[in-house]
């Protein structure tokens, strides 16, 4: 199963933007998926603020995909992200996130978009020296720290939650 996802396309995808902006951050299969931020910290250890969500939104306006990198913790307060964008937000379905981003909801990396997003980043996950996103499978994450995802990713870093 491990080499299986592995070799997943969308996997092999987060894989290369990692390594393109000189993360070396190893992927972390598990045996079972990890659908919420509670299952994700208890596979890795870790603090529920310490999961790193891919929140994904549709720009109205510029039908572009928003990214939004927060913790497990918060909830994403939409009017915040409205005003860092500049434009209206709606909710994004599963089949916009597939074919925008190349994930399915329940691994949506914060890098390897097929579509590049606006990105944002919430700053209550640079309290953390890891942070763990999702690896674009469901069974999958790595542990990166939080300042070189938001590097990477090219994320604006601000308050997201309410």
């Amino acid at each position: 199963m491990i080499a299986r996802i592995l070799a997943n396309a969308s996997v092999r995808r987060v894989q290369a933007a990692l390594e393109a902006a000189g993360i070396a951050a190893e992927i972390i299969v598990t045996e079972e998926a990890t659908p919420s931020s509670q299952a994700a910290a208890a596979k890795h250890g870790c603090d529920v603020a310490q999961i790193a969500k891919s929140v994904i939104f549709r720009a109205l306006d510029s039908d572009r995909v928003v990214l939004v990198i927060t913790s497990g913790a918060n909830r994403v307060d939409e009017g915040r992200v409205v005003d860092a964008i500049g434009e209206p937000i709606g909710r994004a379905d599963a089949a916009f996130v597939k074919a925008r981003t190349g994930f399915s909801i329940g691994g949506v990396a914060p890098l390897g978009h097929l579509d590049p997003p606006i990105a944002l980043f919430d700053e209550t996950l640079l309290a953390f020296p890891l942070i763990y996103p999702a690896a674009g499978h469901p069974h999958t994450g790595f542990a990166v720290d939080p300042r070189a995802l938001a590097a990477a990713a090219g994320a604006r870093v601000l308050r997201v939650a309410p």
